[in-house]
């Protein structure tokens, strides 16, 4: 019988890094989120920044994958004027590190020591 190993998972939330969350879609592209700093009682904490983040999906063959970005601006409509450049971005940097996954996969199976047969 395998005895199960209890998970050491914090769930304790970061009462100093509180934000409240506003989302804004147009049902179509994506959504925009604007994460306004507040403090642990709830009122704005003005020493920090908001935080604008695009989501959006694309298509694959095996489903839906999602897609988040932050977006560098101060206000919504900038956010949203650079929600394109932001998820192009985060597209690139996707496709980067699956290049780099299948890189890792192929050196993986071609060693020049191992008696596996690859057709």
């Amino acid at each position: 019988m395998i005895e199960e190993q209890p998970n050491n998972i914090e769930f304790t939330i970061d009462r100093s890094n509180l934000y409240l969350e506003e989302s804004f879609t147009d049902l179509k592209a994506g959504t925009v989120k604007r994460l306004k700093p507040v403090r642990p009682d709830g009122s704005q904490d003005k020493t920090r920044k908001t935080v604008f983040v695009g989501h959006t999906s694309i298509l694959t063959p095996n489903g839906p994958l999602p897609i988040q970005n932050v977006i560098a601006a101060k206000e919504l409509q900038q956010a949203i004027k650079k929600f394109p450049e932001a998820m192009q971005a985060a597209m690139e940097q996707l496709m980067e590190e699956v290049k780099k996954y299948q890189e890792q996969e192929q050196s993986q199976i071609q060693k020049p020591d191992s008696r596996i047969i690859v057709p």
